[in-house]
C-alpha cells in the first residue's frame, strides 16, 4: 500500500477533462543534487523579463546600463522581501524559543518553500527607491517602465506551484478541478471540513492567466500614458482585484494573528484604494512625467557611437583581409598561368627543334645518297673508257 501511495503522489489528474500528468517537483536530480522546477521557473521568468526590458528600455527614455544597475539591487531585495514577508506572517513556524541558530537556519532554508509575492513586489520597489535616490533619477519613470514585467514574471512563476502541488483552492465540481495524492493529504491534515477525495480549484492557473492579461493591458497603458505612476497604479488595481478573489478560494492563506482576515486580501484592498487614489491625484494636480537626466542619455549615445565605430573598423579589416586574399589569389593564378604558358612554349620549341633536326638529318642522308650515286656513275664511265 505504501508503494502505491509513493507512486500516486506523482500523478495529477483532471477528472472532468480526462487529463492525467506524471509530474515531480524536481527538474534535475544528479547524485542527490536537486534543482526544483520552482527555482528554474523563477530564474527563467527573471531572465525573460530582463531581456525584454533591455530591448525596450531606450524607447521609454532609459538605458540598458541604468536598467542593469536597478536590477542588480532590486532583484536580490525582491527575493529577500518575499522571504521575510512570508516568515513574518508565519513567525510561529520558524521561531525556536531559546535557539537563535535554529531560528536563523529555518528562516534561510528557502528550499523548503515560503515566498510571498507581495513581499517580493515591496522589496523590488524598495530597491528602485534606493537606486533612484543614489542616481538622482525620478522613481516614477523607472517603476512605471519595469512594472509591466512584474505580472509576466508572476504568470510564469505560478506554474512552480503546480509542480509543488501547492497554492490550490477549495474543492469544486467544475470540469477543470484537479486531484493528486499530495492534495488529498493536505486537505485531510489541514481542511477537515472539505472532502479530500474531491477535485480542487487550480488557483495557480487562474492567477497565471489573469497576470498574463494584466501584463498585456499594462503594455498598452505604458505606450499611451502621459502621467507618472499610471502604470504602477493600474497594476495595483488590476492585481489587487485578481488576488482578492483568488485568495478567497485558497486553502493555504496566511491570516492576521487572532483574526479571520487573510493578509493577502487586506493588502489587495489597500493596493486597490492606493491605485485609484494616485490616479486621481495625478489627474487632479496634473502631474508631469519627468525624463531621465540627460547625462545618462548622452553616455548611452556615446557608447552606441563607440560600438558602431568598432563594428565599422572590424568590418573594414575584414574587407581589407578579403581584398588582400583576392590579390594573392590573382597573383597565384597569374603565376600558375605563366608557368603553364612557358611550359607549353618549351614543349613546342622542343618539338620544333626535334623536327628540324630530323629534317636536316633526312636532307643530309639524301645528299649523301646523291653523292654516292654520282660517284658510282663516274666510276662506271671511267671503266668504259678504259
Amino acid at each position: 500500500m505504501q508503494y502505491l501511495v509513493a507512486l500516486e503522489k506523482y500523478y495529477v489528474t483532471f477528472p472532468g477533462l480526462g487529463w492525467k500528468f506524471n509530474i515531480s517537483n524536481a527538474a534535475i536530480d544528479i547524485n542527490g543534487f536537486v534543482v526544483y522546477w520552482y527555482g528554474m521557473l523563477i530564474a527563467f521568468a527573471v531572465a525573460l523579463c530582463l531581456i525584454l526590458g533591455m530591448r525596450q528600455c531606450r524607447k521609454h527614455g532609459l538605458t540598458p546600463d541604468l536598467l542593469t544597475d536597478y536590477c542588480l539591487l532590486s532583484i536580490p531585495l525582491a527575493f529577500i522581501g518575499a522571504r521575510l514577508f512570508y516568515v513574518f506572517c508565519s513567525w510561529g513556524d520558524y521561531y525556536v524559543k531559546g535557539n537563535i541558530g535554529k531560528t536563523l537556519s529555518n528562516i534561510t532554508n528557502v528550499r523548503e518553500g515560503g515566498l510571498a509575492i507581495y513581499g517580493g513586489v515591496l522589496g523590488a520597489a524598495f530597491g528602485i527607491f534606493l537606486m533612484s535616490k543614489i542616481r538622482k533619477i525620478p522613481m516614477a519613470t523607472v517603476i512605471d517602465f519595469v512594472m509591466v514585467y512584474i505580472p509576466l514574471g508572476q504568470a510564469i512563476g505560478r506554474w512552480g506551484n503546480f509542480f509543488n502541488q501547492e497554492a490550490f483552492g477549495t474543492t469544486t465540481d467544475l470540469p477543470w478541478g484537479m486531484r493528486s495524492a499530495a492534495i488529498s493529504r493536505y486537505l485531510s491534515a489541514n481542511c477537515p471540513n472539505l472532502d479530500s477525495n474531491k477535485p480542487v480549484h487550480p488557483t495557480f492557473f487562474y492567477e497565471s492567466v489573469a497576470c498574463l492579461i494584466i501584463c498585456i493591458a499594462l503594455f498598452i497603458i505604458r505606450s499611451k500614458s502621459k502621467k507618472p505612476w499610471t502604470v504602477t497604479s493600474c497594476y495595483c488595481i488590476g492585481y489587487g482585484i485578481v488576488r482578492f478573489f483568488i485568495e478567497g478560494l485558497r486553502t493555504d492563506s496566511l491570516y492576521i494573528a487572532g483574526t479571520s482576515l487573510r493578509i493577502s486580501q487586506v493588502l489587495s484592498l489597500v493596493l486597490i484604494v492606493l491605485g485609484f487614489l494616485v490616479l486621481s491625484l495625478a489627474r487632479m494636480y496634473d502631474w508631469e512625467k519627468k525624463p531621465i537626466p540627460e547625462r545618462f542619455i548622452k553616455a548611452d549615445e556615446q557608447m552606441l557611437r563607440d560600438a558602431k565605430r568598432r563594428r565599422e573598423e572590424k568590418l573594414r579589416r575584414y574587407e581589407q583581409d578579403d581584398d588582400d586574399e583576392d590579390d594573392e589569389d590573382r597573383v597565384e593564378r597569374l603565376a600558375k598561368s605563366s608557368f603553364t604558358v612557358k611550359d607549353e612554349d618549351d614543349e613546342d620549341s622542343d618539338g620544333s627543334d626535334d623536327e628540324e633536326a630530323d629534317e636536316d638529318a633526312d636532307e643530309a642522308d639524301e645528299s649523301d645518297d646523291e653523292d654516292s650515286d654520282e660517284g658510282s656513275d663516274e666510276d662506271s664511265d671511267e671503266n668504259e673508257e678504259k
